[in-house]
């Protein structure tokens, strides 16, 4: 095979990822209607119990140890779930505002909602 079919195809490879990883890694962002990878009937009822009861116990076992549990913790956990039901009835831009106040999902970098930012100069996965 030749360098330029080499060289053609990699590119092909390398803009395919860079065009797709974005759509499926910023799915979420916030949006209560997305559906996640860990999306189950049981799972999601379990978590709008745990944001109606305002249980941070409940959402923390739900979470498993994903990134976000690193910024919302027992004493913001109202404040989170807040943002969960203002979400829920249509008012996202006040629960962006909440987001924010938190530091989830920042445009700039600087949120924390995925939990896949750097650490010690590695990414923290």
């Amino acid at each position: 095979m030749n360098k330029k079919a080499m060289l053609l195809g990699a590119t092909a490879l390398i803009l395919g990822g860079v065009i797709l990883l974005p759509q499926t890694v910023l799915a979420y962002k916030g949006d209560p209607n997305a559906q996640g990878p860990n999306y189950t009937p049981e799972r999601h009822e379990a978590m709008i119990k745990a944001f109606e009861n305002k249980d941070y116990q409940a959402w923390q076992e739900l979470m498993s140890g994903r990134g976000i549990t690193q910024r919302i913790n027992e004493q913001n956990f109202a404040q989170f779930a807040e943002a969960h039901q203002l979400a829920q009835q249509g008012n996202v831009e006040e629960a962006q505002k909440i987001r924010a106040e938190l530091g989830l999902n920042q445009q700039n970098g600087t949120g924390a909602g995925q939990g896949q930012g750097m650490k010690h100069g590695r990414m923290n996965r």
